[in-house]
């Protein structure tokens, strides 16, 4: 049978196959969101964006005596402001290949490539997350290693289904190695023979290259709070999660802390977010934005915001005066950053561009949620076709106690 001269649409419709089908963590996170954005039918453009409500905590009340909760809830923005793209050249005689033979040799390593761009963004945000489980630094090589991160889920109260983790390569094959002693041979055998891990403790569990890399600040010091009671209210950081925290001790002029450092106080523990029960374990912070220091004091913002009363209440005990802050980590050192969570902690919105007027020949397909648009643009004097292959989406973090960083154990 004679080849069809390929056109923007039968390339579109590789594509966004192709791409949805190497897509890793992005297949685990919420899309509900993208329905908000379906409405504009003529596409977007960076910077469109929606509201979305934060969840809402409520008490339990006692007796017959009715107690209405305050249901102000806090709300944030999502963006979808991720733009990127791949772009490709054919000549005519290229464009009446098969697209099987063209899928394989262009479109397919160039959805990788893509995809793995999209899943690095939504990785990257484990900046948000401030728990963080294991030693850093050490590899997740036991069963035991890895069952501190569906424990942690589990002293958090994060739902039991649909769980995900996704591990670095290093930790990936730790874990495989540690799977090899059972005596399952279903399991072994897929471990050993095929590096597949699947579900363990009902979290399924999967490899990818782009688990990025933290490198803690450069702090040093005998860091404290410098104030009493600095925990906050719900109404006070509803839209942000956010507060300052004020603090001294730290080396004069020889801190930094990174956005994404996590660090806990002395005496505050965190709570059961359902019951309130305090926690066995210290509250872990991070810090939001990259600050140093020049004196020795630093007014840092951290997340989550501290709160000790009422429906929103995530630590045990006041921040006391002259608390030791302790940093997760060696400072200056880096480390994989390897997580486990729920799908609801982070979405993924993923939108049709719009069509630029006086543009020829535009298509833009649609796939289970990803979207692409393809533009065509002919070089007549050399007899090329040279075309543009757009994604837009937005990510965001829409409920950090839904996700956990893991590390091994020493």
């Amino acid at each position: 049978m004679a080849n069809t001269t390929l056109t923007a649409s039968i390339i579109a419709k590789a594509a966004v196959m192709q791409l949805d089908n190497e897509l890793v963590m992005a297949k685990k996170v919420f899309r509900g969101y993208e329905e908000e954005f379906s409405k504009n039918i003529n596409g977007y453009e960076v910077g469109s964006s929606i509201s979305v409500k934060r969840p809402m905590d409520f008490t339990v009340r006692t007796g017959a005596v009715m107690n209405v909760q305050d249901t102000t809830e806090g709300k944030f923005t999502l963006d979808v402001d991720q733009r990127k793209g791949i772009d490709f050249e054919f000549t005519s005689q290229e464009l009446t290949l098969s697209i099987k033979e063209l899928n394989e040799r262009v479109i397919k390593p160039a959805m990788i490539q893509l995809a793995n761009d999209i899943d690095s963004s939504l990785m990257a945000e484990y900046k948000n997350v401030p728990s963080w489980v294991g030693t850093p630094g050490q590899t997740i090589n036991s069963n035991q290693d890895f069952a501190k991160g569906p424990e942690r889920m589990d002293e958090y109260a994060n739902p039991q289904d649909s769980r995900c983790s996704v591990l670095s390569p290093a930790d990936h094959w730790g874990l495989v190695g540690a799977q090899t002693a059972l005596l399952n041979d279903r399991l072994v055998g897929s471990a050993y023979r095929k590096g597949s891990l699947g579900e363990i403790g009902g979290v399924d569990t999967y490899m990818s290259q782009n688990v990025p890399t933290h490198t803690v600040g450069a702090h040093a010091g005998t860091p404290l709070t410098n104030g009493a009671a600095q925990e906050t209210t719900y109404a006070a950081s509803k839209d942000t999660d956010t507060q300052t925290l004020i603090t001294d001790g730290w080396s004069s002029g020889a801190t930094t802390l990174n956005a994404g450092d996590v660090f806990t106080i002395a005496d505050v523990y965190a709570v059961n977010p359902v019951t309130k029960a305090t926690l066995p374990f210290l509250k872990q912070f991070r810090v939001v934005t990259t600050i140093s220091d020049t004196t020795g004091d630093i007014t840092l913002t951290m997340s989550p915001a501290a709160i000790l009363t009422g429906a929103h209440q995530n630590i045990s005990a006041t921040i006391g005066d002259g608390k030791a802050i302790t940093v997760v980590g060696t400072a200056s050192t880096g480390y994989r950053q390897n997580m486990v969570f729920c799908p609801k902690a982070f979405a993924l919105v993923s939108v049709p561009l719009v069509a630029p007027p006086g543009a020829v020949d535009v298509s833009r397909q649609s796939y289970k949620g990803t979207h692409v648009r393809v533009i065509p643009v002919y070089d007549g004097t050399n007899d090329i076709s040279k075309w543009r292959l757009d994604v837009l989406y937005g990510v965001k973090t829409i409920d950090s106690r839904l996700a956990h960083r893991i590390s091994g154990t020493a």
